[in-house]
Protein backbone atom coordinates (compact mmCIF):
# COMPACT_ATOMS: atom_id res chain seq x y z
CA UNK A 1 0.00 0.00 0.00
CA UNK A 2 2.71 2.42 0.73
CA UNK A 3 4.79 1.91 -2.50
CA UNK A 4 1.46 2.55 -4.36
CA UNK A 5 0.75 5.76 -2.72
CA UNK A 6 4.27 7.03 -3.51
CA UNK A 7 3.72 6.09 -6.91
CA UNK A 8 1.20 8.26 -6.99
CA UNK A 9 2.43 11.25 -5.18
CA UNK A 10 5.81 11.32 -7.56
CA UNK A 11 2.93 11.60 -10.73
CA UNK A 12 1.59 13.99 -8.95
CA UNK A 13 4.38 16.88 -8.44
CA UNK A 14 4.26 18.64 -11.68
CA UNK A 15 0.68 18.89 -10.79
CA UNK A 16 1.31 20.66 -7.43
CA UNK A 17 4.44 23.03 -8.74
CA UNK A 18 1.97 24.62 -11.04
CA UNK A 19 -0.51 24.95 -8.18
CA UNK A 20 2.19 26.75 -6.47
CA UNK A 21 3.09 29.34 -8.89
CA UNK A 22 -0.27 30.86 -7.65
CA UNK A 23 1.89 32.54 -4.75
CA UNK A 24 3.55 33.91 -7.20
CA UNK A 25 2.96 37.03 -9.18
CA UNK A 26 1.94 36.25 -12.70
CA UNK A 27 4.35 37.74 -15.65
CA UNK A 28 0.98 38.89 -17.05
CA UNK A 29 -2.79 38.91 -16.55
CA UNK A 30 -5.37 39.23 -19.58
CA UNK A 31 -8.99 40.39 -18.59
CA UNK A 32 -11.56 38.31 -20.82
CA UNK A 33 -14.61 39.67 -18.53
CA UNK A 34 -15.98 41.09 -21.64
CA UNK A 35 -15.59 37.90 -23.99
CA UNK A 36 -18.02 35.27 -23.12
CA UNK A 37 -15.54 32.30 -23.43
CA UNK A 38 -17.14 29.06 -24.40
CA UNK A 39 -13.48 27.25 -25.71
CA UNK A 40 -10.35 27.46 -24.51
CA UNK A 41 -7.42 26.23 -26.94
CA UNK A 42 -3.72 26.00 -24.92
CA UNK A 43 -0.49 24.98 -26.82
CA UNK A 44 2.82 25.75 -24.64
CA UNK A 45 6.12 23.24 -24.76
CA UNK A 46 7.39 23.88 -21.38
CA UNK A 47 4.86 24.77 -18.49
CA UNK A 48 1.62 23.59 -16.91
CA UNK A 49 -1.67 24.51 -17.59
CA UNK A 50 -5.09 24.91 -15.76
CA UNK A 51 -8.43 26.03 -16.79
CA UNK A 52 -10.67 26.58 -13.96
CA UNK A 53 -14.54 27.05 -14.25
CA UNK A 54 -14.97 27.82 -10.68
CA UNK A 55 -17.90 30.45 -9.94
CA UNK A 56 -16.61 33.64 -7.89
CA UNK A 57 -13.41 33.78 -10.10
CA UNK A 58 -12.81 37.08 -12.62
CA UNK A 59 -12.77 35.72 -15.98
CA UNK A 60 -8.75 36.02 -17.13
CA UNK A 61 -5.67 34.48 -18.51
CA UNK A 62 -2.50 34.47 -15.72
CA UNK A 63 1.04 34.07 -17.20
CA UNK A 64 3.95 32.42 -15.17
CA UNK A 65 7.27 32.67 -16.70
CA UNK A 66 10.60 31.13 -15.05
CA UNK A 67 13.93 29.02 -16.38
CA UNK A 68 13.70 25.95 -17.27
CA UNK A 69 16.27 25.12 -14.89
CA UNK A 70 13.61 26.39 -12.11
CA UNK A 71 15.49 29.59 -11.74
CA UNK A 72 13.63 32.88 -10.89
CA UNK A 73 14.03 35.60 -13.75
CA UNK A 74 13.78 39.41 -13.48
CA UNK A 75 10.86 40.96 -15.78
CA UNK A 76 13.47 42.08 -17.82
CA UNK A 77 15.28 38.79 -18.31
CA UNK A 78 12.13 37.17 -19.10
CA UNK A 79 11.35 40.05 -21.42
CA UNK A 80 14.36 39.47 -23.43
CA UNK A 81 14.47 36.27 -24.12
CA UNK A 82 10.79 36.31 -24.95
CA UNK A 83 12.10 39.00 -27.94
CA UNK A 84 14.39 36.77 -28.44
CA UNK A 85 13.96 33.39 -28.52
CA UNK A 86 10.09 33.40 -28.25
CA UNK A 87 6.33 33.56 -29.26
CA UNK A 88 3.56 34.46 -26.44
CA UNK A 89 -0.11 34.99 -28.45
CA UNK A 90 -3.11 35.63 -26.46
CA UNK A 91 -5.87 36.43 -28.33
CA UNK A 92 -9.63 36.06 -28.08
CA UNK A 93 -11.44 35.46 -31.81
CA UNK A 94 -15.51 34.22 -31.30
CA UNK A 95 -15.63 33.52 -27.90
CA UNK A 96 -12.47 31.33 -28.40
CA UNK A 97 -9.78 32.11 -26.18
CA UNK A 98 -6.11 31.00 -28.01
CA UNK A 99 -2.56 31.24 -25.60
CA UNK A 100 0.06 29.64 -27.33
CA UNK A 101 3.75 30.16 -26.07
CA UNK A 102 6.63 28.65 -28.90
CA UNK A 103 10.08 28.90 -28.92
CA UNK A 104 10.62 30.52 -33.13
CA UNK A 105 14.21 28.65 -33.04
CA UNK A 106 13.87 25.11 -31.53
CA UNK A 107 16.69 26.20 -29.88
CA UNK A 108 18.90 23.24 -28.46
CA UNK A 109 20.47 25.32 -25.02
CA UNK A 110 17.65 24.26 -22.35
CA UNK A 111 19.71 26.36 -19.60
CA UNK A 112 18.36 29.67 -21.58
CA UNK A 113 14.48 28.31 -22.26
CA UNK A 114 11.73 29.45 -20.38
CA UNK A 115 8.41 27.39 -18.45
CA UNK A 116 5.75 29.44 -19.76
CA UNK A 117 2.75 28.10 -17.49
CA UNK A 118 -1.43 29.82 -18.14
CA UNK A 119 -3.88 29.82 -15.45
CA UNK A 120 -7.24 30.55 -16.97
CA UNK A 121 -10.59 31.06 -15.28
CA UNK A 122 -13.81 31.03 -17.74
CA UNK A 123 -17.01 30.33 -17.65
CA UNK A 124 -17.97 26.82 -16.74
CA UNK A 125 -19.78 25.46 -19.92
CA UNK A 126 -16.37 25.65 -21.65
CA UNK A 127 -14.64 23.38 -24.03
CA UNK A 128 -10.95 22.83 -24.08
CA UNK A 129 -8.09 21.61 -26.55
CA UNK A 130 -4.49 21.94 -24.07
CA UNK A 131 -0.96 20.53 -25.39
CA UNK A 132 2.02 20.45 -22.92
CA UNK A 133 4.90 18.18 -23.44
CA UNK A 134 6.65 20.28 -20.20
CA UNK A 135 4.11 20.40 -17.25
CA UNK A 136 1.19 19.08 -15.75
CA UNK A 137 -2.46 20.19 -16.24
CA UNK A 138 -5.24 20.95 -13.84
CA UNK A 139 -9.15 21.36 -14.61
CA UNK A 140 -12.05 22.06 -13.13
CA UNK A 141 -15.79 22.68 -12.63
CA UNK A 142 -16.40 22.34 -16.66
CA UNK A 143 -18.84 21.49 -18.59
CA UNK A 144 -18.46 20.51 -22.15
CA UNK A 145 -15.41 18.57 -24.10
CA UNK A 146 -12.12 18.52 -22.88
CA UNK A 147 -8.82 17.45 -24.82
CA UNK A 148 -6.20 17.76 -22.98
CA UNK A 149 -2.12 16.01 -23.56
CA UNK A 150 1.35 16.11 -21.84
CA UNK A 151 4.00 14.42 -21.68
CA UNK A 152 5.96 15.83 -19.25
CA UNK A 153 3.62 16.06 -16.13
CA UNK A 154 0.57 14.57 -14.28
CA UNK A 155 -3.18 15.31 -14.65
CA UNK A 156 -5.43 16.54 -12.05
CA UNK A 157 -9.47 16.97 -12.89
CA UNK A 158 -11.75 17.70 -10.96
CA UNK A 159 -15.85 18.42 -11.06
CA UNK A 160 -15.60 17.84 -15.15
CA UNK A 161 -18.95 16.78 -16.96
CA UNK A 162 -19.30 15.96 -20.56
CA UNK A 163 -16.28 14.02 -22.68
CA UNK A 164 -13.27 14.31 -21.33
CA UNK A 165 -9.92 12.92 -23.26
CA UNK A 166 -6.31 13.36 -21.25
CA UNK A 167 -3.53 11.47 -21.93
CA UNK A 168 0.02 12.12 -20.25
CA UNK A 169 3.35 9.90 -20.77
CA UNK A 170 5.46 11.60 -17.82
CA UNK A 171 3.03 11.42 -14.53
CA UNK A 172 0.35 10.16 -12.66
CA UNK A 173 -3.12 11.04 -13.10
CA UNK A 174 -6.40 11.89 -10.32
CA UNK A 175 -9.77 12.28 -11.35
CA UNK A 176 -12.62 13.07 -8.81
CA UNK A 177 -16.36 13.97 -8.80
CA UNK A 178 -16.54 13.95 -12.85
CA UNK A 179 -18.48 12.05 -15.23
CA UNK A 180 -20.48 11.35 -18.48
CA UNK A 181 -17.72 10.00 -20.32
CA UNK A 182 -14.44 9.93 -19.48
CA UNK A 183 -11.39 8.54 -21.25
CA UNK A 184 -7.73 8.77 -19.12
CA UNK A 185 -4.32 7.22 -20.04
CA UNK A 186 -0.68 7.19 -18.80
CA UNK A 187 2.33 5.35 -19.63
CA UNK A 188 4.29 7.24 -16.47
CA UNK A 189 2.16 6.89 -13.15
CA UNK A 190 -0.80 5.65 -11.36
CA UNK A 191 -4.63 6.69 -11.54
CA UNK A 192 -7.10 7.68 -8.74
CA UNK A 193 -10.66 7.29 -9.44
CA UNK A 194 -13.08 8.73 -7.15
CA UNK A 195 -16.63 9.60 -7.08
CA UNK A 196 -17.51 9.36 -10.36
CA UNK A 197 -19.95 8.43 -13.12
CA UNK A 198 -20.47 6.97 -16.71
CA UNK A 199 -18.53 5.88 -19.26
CA UNK A 200 -14.74 5.11 -17.73
CA UNK A 201 -11.72 4.33 -19.45
CA UNK A 202 -8.85 4.50 -17.42
CA UNK A 203 -5.25 2.89 -18.72
CA UNK A 204 -1.65 3.07 -16.89
CA UNK A 205 1.53 1.06 -17.96
CA UNK A 206 3.52 3.03 -14.95
CA UNK A 207 1.65 2.56 -11.71
CA UNK A 208 -1.19 1.16 -9.95
CA UNK A 209 -5.12 2.11 -10.17
CA UNK A 210 -6.82 3.14 -6.76
CA UNK A 211 -10.77 2.98 -7.95
CA UNK A 212 -13.28 4.32 -5.23
CA UNK A 213 -17.27 5.46 -5.27
CA UNK A 214 -17.60 4.54 -9.19
CA UNK A 215 -20.69 4.09 -11.07
CA UNK A 216 -21.33 2.86 -14.96
CA UNK A 217 -19.61 1.28 -17.08
CA UNK A 218 -15.30 0.88 -16.18
CA UNK A 219 -12.41 -0.11 -17.87
CA UNK A 220 -9.31 -0.06 -16.04
CA UNK A 221 -6.17 -1.83 -16.83
CA UNK A 222 -2.64 -1.76 -15.51
CA UNK A 223 0.20 -3.59 -16.57
CA UNK A 224 2.81 -1.39 -13.94
CA UNK A 225 0.99 -1.75 -10.62
CA UNK A 226 -1.51 -3.70 -8.72
CA UNK A 227 -5.78 -2.35 -8.22
CA UNK A 228 -7.32 -0.95 -5.30
CA UNK A 229 -11.32 -0.79 -5.64
CA UNK A 230 -14.29 -0.31 -3.26
CA UNK A 231 -18.01 0.12 -3.74
CA UNK A 232 -18.35 -0.10 -7.45
CA UNK A 233 -21.70 -0.09 -8.93
CA UNK A 234 -22.47 -0.93 -12.91
CA UNK A 235 -19.67 -3.16 -14.72
CA UNK A 236 -16.00 -2.93 -13.63
CA UNK A 237 -13.56 -4.81 -16.38
CA UNK A 238 -10.12 -4.85 -14.98
CA UNK A 239 -7.04 -6.39 -15.51
CA UNK A 240 -3.35 -5.97 -14.26
CA UNK A 241 0.56 -8.02 -15.43
CA UNK A 242 1.94 -6.08 -12.42
CA UNK A 243 0.46 -6.80 -9.15
CA UNK A 244 -2.65 -8.00 -7.35
CA UNK A 245 -6.18 -7.18 -7.30
CA UNK A 246 -8.35 -5.94 -4.01
CA UNK A 247 -12.32 -5.01 -4.64
CA UNK A 248 -14.43 -4.65 -1.90
CA UNK A 249 -18.36 -3.41 -1.49
CA UNK A 250 -18.85 -4.40 -5.05
CA UNK A 251 -22.21 -4.30 -6.59
CA UNK A 252 -21.70 -4.98 -10.05
CA UNK A 253 -20.33 -7.55 -12.75
CA UNK A 254 -17.19 -7.81 -12.84
CA UNK A 255 -14.38 -9.27 -15.21
CA UNK A 256 -10.67 -9.63 -13.24
CA UNK A 257 -7.62 -10.86 -14.09
CA UNK A 258 -3.95 -10.85 -12.87
CA UNK A 259 -1.44 -12.37 -13.99
CA UNK A 260 1.49 -11.29 -11.24
CA UNK A 261 -0.21 -11.49 -8.20
CA UNK A 262 -3.64 -12.76 -6.13
CA UNK A 263 -7.33 -11.44 -6.37
CA UNK A 264 -9.56 -10.47 -3.67
CA UNK A 265 -13.26 -9.95 -4.58
CA UNK A 266 -16.07 -9.37 -2.60
CA UNK A 267 -19.37 -9.06 -3.95
CA UNK A 268 -22.67 -7.37 -1.89
CA UNK A 269 -24.50 -8.41 -5.04
CA UNK A 270 -23.50 -10.13 -8.39
CA UNK A 271 -24.84 -7.90 -11.80
CA UNK A 272 -24.97 -9.66 -14.96
CA UNK A 273 -21.74 -12.32 -14.38
CA UNK A 274 -18.55 -12.48 -12.70
CA UNK A 275 -15.12 -13.71 -13.98
CA UNK A 276 -12.44 -13.96 -12.41
CA UNK A 277 -8.77 -15.29 -13.25
CA UNK A 278 -5.64 -15.38 -11.80
CA UNK A 279 -2.43 -16.65 -13.12
CA UNK A 280 0.21 -17.02 -10.07
CA UNK A 281 -1.88 -16.40 -7.67
CA UNK A 282 -4.53 -17.46 -5.03
CA UNK A 283 -8.51 -16.07 -5.34
CA UNK A 284 -10.35 -14.98 -2.30
CA UNK A 285 -13.84 -15.11 -2.97
CA UNK A 286 -17.13 -13.95 -1.03
CA UNK A 287 -20.07 -13.93 -2.51
CA UNK A 288 -23.25 -13.03 -1.05
CA UNK A 289 -25.66 -15.20 0.62
CA UNK A 290 -28.94 -15.37 -0.78
CA UNK A 291 -28.51 -14.66 -4.63
CA UNK A 292 -28.92 -17.49 -6.98
CA UNK A 293 -25.42 -18.09 -8.47
CA UNK A 294 -24.59 -21.01 -10.97
CA UNK A 295 -20.93 -21.52 -9.93
CA UNK A 296 -17.57 -22.72 -12.18
CA UNK A 297 -14.77 -22.65 -9.71
CA UNK A 298 -11.18 -24.23 -10.21
CA UNK A 299 -8.51 -24.34 -8.87
CA UNK A 300 -5.08 -26.05 -7.22
CA UNK A 301 -7.53 -26.51 -4.33
CA UNK A 302 -11.01 -25.15 -3.55
CA UNK A 303 -11.48 -24.08 -0.28
CA UNK A 304 -14.93 -23.01 0.93
CA UNK A 305 -16.05 -22.90 5.09
CA UNK A 306 -18.26 -23.98 6.37
CA UNK A 307 -17.71 -27.09 3.94
CA UNK A 308 -20.96 -27.19 2.48
CA UNK A 309 -23.67 -24.71 1.75
CA UNK A 310 -26.89 -24.15 2.12
CA UNK A 311 -28.61 -24.89 -1.14
CA UNK A 312 -26.36 -25.94 -3.65
CA UNK A 313 -26.97 -28.79 -6.35
CA UNK A 314 -24.03 -30.23 -8.52
CA UNK A 315 -20.22 -31.17 -8.35
CA UNK A 316 -18.05 -30.80 -5.52
CA UNK A 317 -14.52 -32.23 -5.22
CA UNK A 318 -11.41 -30.26 -4.23
CA UNK A 319 -10.16 -28.47 -7.12
CA UNK A 320 -13.53 -27.78 -8.72
CA UNK A 321 -17.14 -26.74 -7.43
CA UNK A 322 -19.57 -26.73 -10.30
CA UNK A 323 -23.51 -26.07 -9.55
CA UNK A 324 -25.85 -24.13 -8.45
CA UNK A 325 -26.60 -21.84 -4.95
CA UNK A 326 -30.42 -20.68 -4.61
CA UNK A 327 -31.56 -22.23 -7.67
CA UNK A 328 -29.09 -20.57 -10.31
CA UNK A 329 -29.03 -17.61 -12.10
CA UNK A 330 -25.93 -15.74 -12.29
CA UNK A 331 -22.79 -17.43 -13.98
CA UNK A 332 -19.69 -17.22 -11.64
CA UNK A 333 -16.36 -18.22 -13.13
CA UNK A 334 -13.29 -18.43 -11.04
CA UNK A 335 -9.95 -20.23 -12.42
CA UNK A 336 -6.56 -19.91 -10.25
CA UNK A 337 -4.40 -21.87 -12.22
CA UNK A 338 -1.59 -22.28 -10.17
CA UNK A 339 -2.88 -21.58 -6.60
CA UNK A 340 -5.73 -21.77 -4.35
CA UNK A 341 -9.73 -20.68 -4.20
CA UNK A 342 -10.88 -19.31 -0.77
CA UNK A 343 -14.60 -19.21 -1.27
CA UNK A 344 -17.24 -18.19 1.67
CA UNK A 345 -20.47 -16.86 1.65
CA UNK A 346 -21.92 -13.64 3.35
Amino acid sequence: MKTFILLLFLGFQTVVSLAQDGDKMPYLTKSLANDAINSVVVNTSAGGILVSGRSGQQPRVEVYIKGNNNRELSKGEIKKRLDEDYELNITVNGHELRAIAKNKHNMNNWRNGLSISFKIYVPQQSNTDLTTSGGGISLDNLKGSENFTTSGGGLEIDKLTGIIHGNTSGGGIKVSNSGDNINLETSGGGIIAENCIGKIRLETSGGGLHLENLKGTINAHTSGGGVEGSNIEGELITGTSGGGIDLKEMNCSLDANTSAGSLHAQMKHVGKYLKLDANSGNIDLELPLKQGLDLNLKADRVNQHPWKISGFSGEWDKDHIKGTVNGGGIPVNANASSGNIDVKFN
